[in-house]
């Protein structure tokens, strides 16, 4: 018999003999007391929940820690197997997938007028639309990114990149390569990213013990511009919601972003990658739906800037008509 095993019964019995304190039985006498002298009133015994509790105060912390410590291991992580693991992209580093694609979508003007967000226009080869895809929806120290994905226009081409872990320890080399996508005159555009993307991406770098390279970039959460001007005329101000509505998008097949987590982790576990690659392409919809929705509002913010901009000229020359 293994050592393991030996400890396993000697743990039962002491178990055993925990229980039989707790109860008033005498393990030594046995029952042949019981057939040699007269029966005895029946007494009311404890109840099950009594004696679960007198247990439970018996038994010693260090008893108490192996048997839980057994009980996990008996009830250990379910490994699945799949043949379908392909993950799109190439390998960078180790558990880590970069894929890089070119989108002829939309053709922004040299100058984005974002007053609409409360801010300075902006040259557009300075925007960086970010979208990360995590483990869950809470936030918190227990929450990360598995997936990064980020867009931009270059020589007026629309240029989707995407960083994907494929294994835990591919955390770190993930955040390096992404800090190297910012500049210090990077303007991020995101869709609640102030308070959910950025906030949760500065805690891993902190945990990773990496310098946060978003802090002190210019920010443009579309969210609240797109609550401002419809929160009382649409059902919801979801980004789905706001892509129907501005840029008539309907997706199909889509996978919800609140499935992306079991996606991830079923694939860790040697599980399919076919959710895995749908959470990639809804990713990239999130990626160019921020960009549509971005050029919608600054142009329709336009025209008042082209009147404010008319009625600051008249107030200088007053003796002069606007035309």
């Amino acid at each position: 018999m293994s050592a393991l095993a030996t400890r396993l019964q000697k743990l039962r019995a002491e178990a055993g003999q925990v229980a039989s304190a707790a109860t008033g039985a005498d393990p030594q006498r046995g029952n042949a007391a019981s057939s040699t002298s007269p029966p005895s009133p029946r007494r009311p015994g404890p109840t099950p929940g009594a004696t679960a509790i007198a247990t439970q105060r018996l038994i010693s912390p260090e008893l108490r820690r192996v048997l839980q410590r057994h009980a996990q291991l008996k009830g250990g992580p379910v490994t699945l197997s799949s043949s379908d693991r392909e993950v799109p992209g190439v390998e960078i580093a180790p558990g880590l997938r970069y894929t890089e694609a070119f989108a002829d979508w939309l053709e922004p003007p040299a100058i984005i007028d974002a007053s609409f967000a409360r801010m300075e226009p902006v040259r557009h080869d300075r925007l960086l639309h970010f979208d990360t895809e995590t483990t869950g929806l809470a936030g918190g120290t227990g929450t990360r990114a598995f997936m990064i994905g980020a867009a931009d226009w270059v020589d007026d081409r629309f240029r989707i990149r995407q960083l994907t872990i494929t294994t835990m320890a591919a955390e770190a080399a993930m955040l390096r390569t992404f800090a190297e996508w910012l500049g210090a005159d990077t303007v991020l555009v995101s869709y609640n990213g102030k308070c959910y993307d950025a906030p949760l991406l500065a805690t891993r770098y902190r945990l990773a013990r990496l310098p946060n390279p978003l802090a002190g970039l210019g920010h443009l959460d579309l969210l609240h511009p797109v609550r401002r001007h419809w929160k009382h005329q649409w059902p919801n101000c979801r980004l789905a919601t706001a892509e129907r509505q501005l840029l008539g998008v309907v997706r199909e097949d889509d996978l919800p972003g609140s499935e992306a987590p079991a996606a991830w982790l079923t694939y860790l576990r040697g599980g399919s990658a076919r959710n895995l690659r749908r959470v990639a392409a809804h990713n990239v919809q999130d990626l160019k739906s921020l960009a549509g929705v971005l050029l919608r509002m600054a142009a329709m913010n336009a025209p008042a800037a082209d009147s404010r901009a008319r009625v600051r000229a008249s107030g200088d020359n007053p003796g002069q008509s606007p035309g």
